[in-house]
């Protein structure tokens, strides 16, 4: 039984350290690509900043520069910078 006591605080450590910070921050990514909408400032992962042009279920189309447009994954974005 005493052995079993510092495994379960181990553990309980690691569950509060590293697996609950990265599952809440996979839940923002998530609500973040649902709330994706037409006219959002965006950068993708790749460094890439454009505004979404349209949208649907899979894949965004953004406006670069000179108007250009690009074909997205709607999990490439990596951050919405709307100014608030």
């Amino acid at each position: 039984m005493e052995a079993i006591i510092p495994l379960i605080l181990m553990f309980a450590i690691f569950w509060f350290l590293l697996i609950r910070p990265q599952q809440k921050r996979q839940k923002q990514i998530r609500n973040m690509h649902a709330a994706l909408e037409k006219g959002d400032k965006i950068i993708t992962i790749g460094g890439l900043h454009g505004t979404i042009d349209s949208l649907d279920e899979d894949t965004i189309v953004i406006i670069v520069n000179d108007n250009r447009k690009l074909t997205f994954d709607r999990t490439s974005v990596r951050e919405v910078v709307n100014p608030d």
